[in-house]
């Protein structure tokens, strides 16, 4: 199951299953990003991917 908080920005991006996204989260993938690698999601031609089980605390931003 997929848990998305309140007041969220979330463009360009899938999520994976059982990921949990806080409140107050802003994640915009675009070209501008570079590509990488965390814990808890990955950028790939400008796509994020948040990772299965990952939780994204309240307050992270991406953009």
């Amino acid at each position: 199951k997929i848990g998305v908080g309140d007041n969220c920005i979330v463009e360009n991006v899938i999520i994976d299953k059982d990921a949990r996204i806080g409140n107050n989260v802003v994640i915009k993938g675009g070209k501008h990003l570079e590509d990488k690698d965390e814990q808890s999601y990955v950028v790939k031609e400008g796509i994020v991917v948040i990772k299965r089980e990952a939780i994204i605390e309240d307050g992270f931003i991406l953009q």
